[in-house]
């Protein structure tokens, strides 16, 4: 069992790294538009998981991610060989790369704020001008004389 703050550290090193090999060292078009969202690794520091995402060429363009789950796992020993070298561990992880759905689930919630927003909007539509149905105040508590404290009072 490793130090979870030492796993911590070597968790975000090898987002680093394999971000770092993506941009600049992987010359396959279809790794353009992936972004290494975050990795995480065991305890005993065998195994790394990579999260990625992946971006359309243009905003209306959807993302190319069997292309690019295709690219990553043939690069992975390439970028297990980047990871090795920048870590300077005795055993190297493995890598397994996975799909972040993060912005997808971000979308989605966003949807669903928006629906939220425009349902609150027509309540106050329809509550503006609209008028209580009994008194403004149906929990009215009822007023003591002054002959019913004067009587508590003895």
């Amino acid at each position: 069992m490793a130090d979870p703050a030492r796993a911590r550290r070597l968790s975000k090193r090898i987002s680093q790294i394999v971000a770092s090999a993506i941009e600049h060292e992987i010359k396959d078009p279809r790794l353009a538009y992936v972004t290494i969202t975050d990795a995480k690794i065991t305890a005993d520091l065998h195994d790394a998981t990579v999260y990625y995402t992946v971006l359309g060429e243009t905003l209306d363009a959807e993302p190319d991610l069997a292309g690019a789950a295709a690219a990553l796992e043939k690069a992975r020993g390439a970028l297990r060989t980047k990871v090795g070298q920048g870590t300077g561990v005795r055993y190297t992880p493995t890598l397994t790369f996975v799909a972040d759905n993060v912005p997808q689930e971000a979308q989605r919630i966003e949807e669903l704020l928006a629906k939220a927003r425009e349902a609150d909007a027509e309540v106050a539509r329809r509550a503006t001008g609209a008028r209580h149905a009994g008194e403004a105040d149906p929990y009215k508590a009822p007023r003591e004389t002054e002959d019913s404290e004067s009587t508590s009072d003895s």
